[in-house]
């Protein structure tokens, strides 16, 4: 009985999983298929005629639009662990007056929709010169990691032992050097977690890059897409081409790093 009901259990996750990635095989079906078969009836279910010339045409026009979004989420990454790391070893361990209240508020900015942040921005830019450009993006994208950021490593830190910063402290290191030399390396798995989060957010950024940077010559693969999709309705495979691209490097960080995500994740779920 137990055997018969795990077998449905397992046949109920295969569909469900199916569900969920049919989107993701036809992106990649369609991204194979020649411009002349686009409007078969029935469609082709799986590409028997492939063609890459979807592409050779993504490629061609849409790398510096990807180049765009790697810079883009290398330097919200780079940002985000300025900020939220010192921050949340402060939080952590050198607790400050209005600790709670500084987590509240963390909480409450990462429940600010993302288009409401946009307006503030707009209007912030436009005095200060910033509109269009990456550095730009850069910091409105950071906004959204930074809140996620210093909990995450609020929780981990406050979860190292206080014997060891006791014995580096004795040993003459400042805090500084207690921060660098002791809580870095041990906190390598909520680093990884926030970078990738971050990267992942600024990749897959629109609401900020369609108000912050949309008269830009220099856009995020995003941008790039919604673009393509405007001035090519005939090219599918071009489009659902470029979509493949655009996904491939979040896929390939998150097969990547998913074991330190873990551990990330569930860093200071147990003790706080």
């Amino acid at each position: 009985m137990t055997a018969h009901k795990a077998w449905w259990k397992t046949a109920l996750g295969v569909v469900l999983v199916g569900l969920m990635l049919f989107p993701v095989y036809w992106m990649v079906n369609v991204s194979l298929t020649r411009t002349s078969d686009m409007r078969a009836d029935p469609p082709h279910w799986f590409p028997w005629d492939p063609t890459f010339e979807g592409y050779a045409a993504a490629l061609g026009q849409q790398l510096p639009a990807l180049a765009t979004s790697l810079f883009v989420g290398l330097g919200t990454v780079a940002l985000t662990l300025i900020v939220a790391l010192p921050a949340g070893y402060a939080l952590a361990k050198l607790r400050p007056r209005g600790t709670r209240a500084i987590d509240f508020l963390l909480l409450v900015a990462q429940m600010i929709p993302a288009v409401v942040m946009a307006m503030g921005f707009y209007t912030i830019y436009i005095r200060l010169g910033m509109l269009n450009t990456i550095g730009g993006l850069i910091v409105a994208d950071s906004t959204l990691a930074v809140p996620f950021g210093v909990l995450l490593f609020r929780a981990f830190m406050a979860g190292i032992p206080s014997e060891l910063m006791a014995a580096a402290q004795i040993d003459g290191a400042s805090t500084w050097r207690t921060f660098r030399s002791v809580v870095l390396p041990l906190s390598r798995n909520s680093v990884i977690t926030v970078s990738l989060f971050a990267f992942l957010w600024a990749w897959s950024d629109f609401i900020f890059a369609s108000t912050l940077n949309r008269n830009s010559d220099v856009i995020p693969i995003t941008l790039g897409i919604f673009r393509y999709i405007g001035n090519n309705t005939t090219q599918w495979n071009s489009i659902m081409a470029t979509a493949v691209i655009a996904s491939i490097p979040a896929a390939f960080l998150l097969i990547l790093a998913q074991r330190y995500i873990a551990a990330g994740v569930t860093a200071g779920a147990v003790k706080d």
